[in-house]
């Protein structure tokens, strides 16, 4: 079994540590993990338990993670592993993140190697919360770069500033996953808060490809006023960051009606008299999972489930030459 010591952490007093990898700064007694169940101290030092661990693997269409203006059409290697420093009610993978599944150990290189013999030039940290798995993230990522391999990152976007800027320069594409516009959201139902994401997703949109998802849950952060704030919010960073609103569907212990469909087309509308792009998911309606050019209205993307007619020529739009946000 590989032990990996973590990085972002202090010694403190009586063989505690304090860890300073996510915004909940963990102090860890001896003995202890933290809040994400795989940081733990052992003797005054903290290990990472998932490092090497593998508890998902599997080739994805891009668009599933979802990506819809990072090389579309494009397939992913997508790994996860366990453990997360949230624990939403409603999570759809609460089987990795909240618990402790079956693992498989594979080395960065082996992992690389596999998707060189897959032909695979796309690497996914996905499944799982990516953040809690970072030095394993880190050290992948940065032999994907000199391999070529693109890199993805699936996150909530809870991290600390300083590990987060030492990990984008390795990150060629980001989906943060903005839960809520509301504070008390985060805090009730996910067990973190809010300001530390959005801090991520405004670092992320300086350098690296991003998109945002929403995923819309009844009642709870479903509101016309809510969509607004994350509407405003988004334009006020980029207009032309892709954003996905998701349907939700019973999941964990959360157990409120699916989403009404007519939400949803009130939240596409409603975002799409100010962002570019936005599109929606878990759900089939037609045209929503378009891209549309945002100067002439014409489709440019076509998508129906993960096949893909793409009309981009040079990043531009076919019809009004107008640039088409994201790498194509």
């Amino acid at each position: 079994m590989t032990k990996k010591e973590a990085l972002y952490y202090s010694s403190e007093d009586n063989l505690s540590v304090l860890c300073k990898l996510c915004p909940h700064n963990c102090l860890i007694k001896e003995g202890k993990s933290g809040i994400c169940r795989v940081r733990k101290n052992e003797n005054g030092r903290l290990y990472s338990l998932n490092y090497n661990k593998i508890s998902s693997i599997g080739v994805d269409p891009v668009e599933k993670k979802p990506l819809y203006h990072f090389y579309p059409g494009s397939k992913v290697l997508s790994v996860g592993t366990y453990g997360c420093n949230f624990s939403c009610t409603f999570c759809q993978n609460w089987q990795i993140s909240q618990k402790t599944p079956a693992l498989r150990e594979y080395s960065a290189e082996e992992i690389i190697a596999v998707a060189k013999k897959k032909d695979i030039n796309m690497l996914a940290f996905t499944y799982s919360e990516p953040v809690v798995w970072y030095e394993y993230v880190r050290e992948a990522a940065e032999l994907a770069k000199k391999n070529n391999i693109k890199t993805v990152l699936v996150s909530n976007g809870f991290i600390e500033k300083e590990p987060l800027e030492d990990l984008i320069p390795f990150i060629d594409a980001a989906n943060i996953d903005l839960k809520s516009f509301n504070s008390s959201f985060y805090k009730k139902y996910c067990g973190g808060s809010l300001d530390p994401v959005k801090n991520t997703i405004k670092k992320m949109a300086e350098t690296i490809h991003l998109e945002l998802t929403n995923l819309i849950i009844t009642d709870l952060n479903d509101s016309r006023e809510e969509i607004e704030e994350i509407t405003d919010w988004i334009t006020s960073i980029d207009k032309n960051i892709p954003l996905h609103l998701s349907r939700y569907y019973p999941a964990y212990k959360l157990q409120k009606k699916s989403t009404d469909p007519e939400i949803l087309k009130m939240a596409y509308k409603t975002a799409k008299k100010k962002l570019s792009y936005v599109f929606l998911g878990n759900i089939n309606i037609a045209g929503a999972g378009d891209t549309i050019c945002p100067n002439c209205g014409e489709t440019v993307i076509n998508r129906s489930g993960y096949s893909i007619k793409n009309l981009i020529k040079d990043g531009k739009c076919p019809y009004c030459g107008t640039d088409v946000k994201g790498q194509f």
